[in-house]
């Protein structure tokens, strides 16, 4: 049995190019002693063959190719609902053509749910082969129509990815078939969580900055991209502690991503801190277009509205709007009947519940320049003996969108091994959990170890990875161990908390 196993070792190395191949075999090496126990502690805690679900129902699924996927974006072209999936790197065959291709980004057809059809692969970047570490790739994606853009031919639809860690592109995809690349910048680094306005044109690029500004790894970078096939370049902007003149030695760490306010809400959310560090920031997004491009610790000051700084031991991934919410506690208060909340995601980093627990805050930000925590949220572990499962448990992301059908009402998290959490947020001060669903382990789930450099401790595990909604009321999830996209529509009493859907 040994000698099989290295000879299939050994044909995947020749086939897949090392440590970026579809690395099954070579992640739970026969050799390993923590192996078995690993495994046996996982056998116990749950049955992998199994779907757990509550409140939501699987009524699609792809394979995606077994890639390790990111962001999912949807969004309905003339009478046809396209999915963009952005992926983590690594590399495998792209079934439409039989060629090896580097991660990148996917695009389907979604318009009938049961059965998505993969259109094209847009191969994204090598990357560093680094234990642990998935770079490389297209992790972020996001779509305009060129009709929702002030500046663009209405004719056309456009996507904006970033291409590994080293670049930004924008790719025309109104036939989504017949991807065409229209715009790139490399030579970039640390890219991540891009966020992009269709009404307004206005993009946040997240990526390293004017190295003798900023002493910190990734920095906003504001663009007009009314017409994406004309980028102009606004200004570079981050928190006053990320100045190099900057006194303070301590700030919050890096950022991880922006989210633009929709609908006329003129702010903008940012999320800085992965695991810790961490901080939510809303700025006033008039002055953050207004500042002009010189960059000074007054100008970041004076666009700052609030903030609430994180304990050292928690980030913050999302930070999320809910504005203009109502809840029924105060229907009788002579003031503050609506209130402003934002939602704050912090982001699981390790395996094995190897650090402080990341979970879900939610702030009220009425007065945004005091932002109170009021609630948070976080799957019993002991429910589902999470931390026993192998793999992440805790927090990753929420849905970005702010479709009606779900916006104040319903929001969706990813939990990694805990799969899909859905949480009725109508009343934000006492949110509660409505659902869940945890796949079952498929023929492409790979391996998670609890020591991924030395790959010790590896069992193959569900990481629900990002989470999205679109407009007809269905779910979409995606899995970074390559079991692929999932589909759920909301089902039993959380079905009547659902707004209005498009059919």
């Amino acid at each position: 049995m040994r000698a099989i196993r290295l000879i299939c070792v050994g044909l995947w190395l020749f086939g897949a190019g090392g440590a970026f191949g579809q690395i099954k075999s070579v992640n739970a090496p026969d050799d390993d002693p923590a192996g078995p126990a690993t495994m046996a502690r996982a056998a116990k805690a749950y049955d992998a063959s199994r779907t757990e679900a509550k409140g939501l129902r699987q009524v699609g699924w792809h394979d995606l190719a077994a890639r390790t996927a990111y962001q999912p974006t949807i969004k309905l072209q003339g009478d046809r609902w396209f999915l963009y999936v952005g992926h983590h790197g690594g590399r495998t065959v792209n079934p439409l053509n039989g060629q090896q291709e580097e991660n990148g980004t996917s695009i389907l057809d979604v318009t009938n749910i049961h059965k998505p059809k993969l259109l094209f692969h847009i191969p994204g970047d090598k990357g560093k082969e680094a234990p642990g570490r998935e770079t490389g790739g297209a992790q972020m994606v996001r779509v305009c129509g060129g009709g929702e853009l002030p500046g663009a031919d209405p004719a056309k639809f456009y996507m904006l990815r970033t291409f590994g860690e080293s670049g930004q592109q924008i790719w025309d995809v109104t036939v989504p078939a017949k991807p065409v690349l229209v715009w790139r910048v490399d030579g970039l680094a640390s890219t991540h969580k891009n966020d992009w306005d269709c009404n307004s044109g206005i993009a946040l690029l997240v990526h390293t900055g004017m190295s003798d500004v900023w002493k910190i790894q990734r920095v906003t970078h504001v663009y007009d991209l009314s017409n994406p096939e004309k980028p102009r370049k606004i200004r570079e902007i981050s928190l006053p502690e990320h100045l190099r003149s900057a006194s303070a030695k301590d700030g919050p760490a890096a950022l991880h991503g922006p989210i633009l306010g929709r609908n006329g809400l003129d702010r903008v959310f940012f999320g800085y801190g992965t695991n810790k560090d961490g901080a939510a920031v809303i700025l006033d997004k008039k002055k953050l277009l207004e500042g002009g491009p010189d960059v000074s610790a007054d100008s970041l000051k004076q666009m700052e509205i609030g903030r609430l700084t994180l304990p050292s031991f928690l980030g913050a991934h999302t930070a999320f709007p809910l504005y203009g919410l109502k809840p029924s506690r105060f229907a009788f208060d002579k003031s503050e009947q609506a209130r402003n909340f934002m939602v704050v995601v912090n982001e699981n980093n390790t395996t094995a519940c190897g650090e402080s627990r990341q979970m879900v805050y939610i702030a009220d930000v009425t007065d945004e320049k005091h932002p109170m925590g009021v609630a948070s949220y976080e799957p019993d572990e002991r429910s589902g003996r999470f931390c026993e499962r192998g793999g992440r448990f805790g927090a990753h992301s929420s849905n970005e969108s702010q479709a009606p059908a779900f916006y104040g009402r319903l929001m969706f998290f990813s939990w990694f091994n805990a799969g899909v959490r859905m949480l009725d947020v109508r009343d934000p001060y006492s949110p509660k959990e409505v659902g869940y669903f945890i796949p079952a382990r498929n023929q492409n789930t790979d391996y998670r170890c609890d020591d991924e450099k030395k790959r010790r401790g590896c069992v193959r595990v569900i990481q629900i990875n990002n989470v999205e909604v679109d407009e007809r009321g269905y779910v979409y999830a995606v899995d970074r161990a390559n079991s692929g996209l999932f589909i759920l529509d909301v089902t039993g009493d959380a079905r009547k908390i659902r707004g209005p859907v498009v059919r």
